[in-house]
């Protein structure tokens, strides 16, 4: 018993550090890398825009393979370890040219392996913790810790030193991820099924297939605004620095919430708590529009907590609830696709063609009329049909 104990205690701590790593690194490199491209490469908005959507097309054709092969060998762990040690290197070799194309080829790559980290790492994490008990939200959240550190040592570090320090954190934090690999454990396996006809079952479930559209017209514009919340700082006057310590406050604020987010599911129910935090992003995109005062932007930053801190969770264990337990891998990749795929690339994409013609506070607009779009979707025919 002592010995179970001990081994639980130990996986607990390694998811612990896996995700705290993984959002390290993706908040060291994503939230400054439009920073970089328009500062220190010299792109236009279209080229930032292209380069940085690129990723999501790719993530739209390869995420759901890698769930889908991660469900058909029964070795995800591995894949984890594959994806984790690729991403790296193509986040290092991203300080070998500042061409326009060949920085087009390695976004293409990168996201090539890195479609696979989340989607991989929440299955693996979603199985965990409905065999061996505890809620994801409290593992999770140390990925919102891990994000909100990165984001204001990655600010500083391009300050001090050069914005170069933002591709060695990104690679570093995902190599020693790796590592961790070896420590997961083994209880990942789930009974194989027909890969193949239960992806189709997914794809034809009309509630499951309605949830891909609802998270691509909510989350496609959380992700994207990873790319412009940095340039929309710096428009308004903001430093490097200035917006590290934007996405500190906005990564920081994620963590207590999905801790929250447990009980707050069980007592109001999964559709009340995706309504309650997409419209907080809703809400929030509408007020940059405005372009407020700096001051009130770091403020209203801290609503992140509400929106994402409690939408993923929340998606998550929708996913769980619409997925039979073979197909978990396969259900979590479409989602991701949804969002961090098409939504993103198009949000992204659709982004820098709105801030070149018309201004950074357009793009938010754009963000708010999507994101009512999903909260009406939400409200309507999922909502009768799942329930609350």
């Amino acid at each position: 018993m002592e010995l179970s104990v001990q081994r639980e205690a130990r996986a607990s701590v390694t998811f612990r550090i896996l995700y705290f790593l993984i959002f390290f690194g993706i908040g060291a490199l994503f939230p400054l890398l439009g920073v970089y491209l328009k500062e220190q490469v010299k792109l236009s908005g279209m080229q930032i825009g292209n380069i940085m959507s690129v990723g999501p097309v790719v993530m739209i054709l390869i995420q759901p393979m890698w769930g889908i092969f991660s469900d058909y060998t029964q070795k995800p762990r591995h894949i984890l370890f594959f994806a984790l040690l690729l991403t790296g290197i193509m986040g290092y070799i991203y300080t070998t040219t500042q061409n326009y194309g060949v920085l087009l080829i390695i976004a293409v790559f990168l996201a090539f392996a890195q479609s696979a980290i989340v989607p991989i790492s929440d299955s693996i994490t979603l199985t965990h913790v409905q065999r061996r008990g505890g809620a994801y939200g409290s593992i999770r959240l140390y990925g919102a810790i891990g994000f909100a550190v990165a984001v204001l040592v990655a600010g500083q570090a391009s300050e001090y030193f050069s914005m170069y320090a933002i591709f060695y954190l990104f690679a570093g934090a995902l190599f020693t991820a790796a590592l961790l690999i070896t420590q997961l454990p083994r209880d990942n396996a789930a009974t194989r099924g027909n890969i193949r006809e239960g992806s189709k079952h997914l794809l034809r479930d009309k509630q499951f297939a309605l949830f891909l559209l609802c998270t691509f017209l909510i989350f496609g514009p959380i992700y994207a605004n990873n790319t412009y919340f940095g340039l929309f700082i710096t428009d308004l006057g903001g430093t490097l620095t200035g917006v590290g310590f934007a996405f500190l406050l906005a990564a920081g604020s994620e963590a207590p919430f999905m801790k929250w987010a447990e009980g707050w599911i069980q007592k109001w129910g999964v559709t009340y708590i995706l309504l309650f935090s997409a419209c907080i992003s809703a809400l929030r995109w509408l007020f940059y529009f405005f372009e407020p005062p700096l001051l009130l932007v770091y403020a209203t930053t801290m609503s992140q907590g509400l929106s994402i801190g409690l939408f993923i969770p929340a998606a998550l264990q929708r996913v769980r609830q619409l997925a039979p337990l073979p197909m978990q891998s396969t259900a979590v990749a479409l989602y991701a696709t949804a969002g961090g795929g098409f939504g993103t690339w198009f949000c992204t994409f659709t982004g820098g063609v709105l801030m070149d013609r018309f201004g950074v506070e357009n793009v938010y607009i754009f963000f708010f009329m999507l994101t009512c779009a999903g909260i009406a979707l939400l409200i309507g025919p999922l909502h009768k049909k799942v329930g609350v």
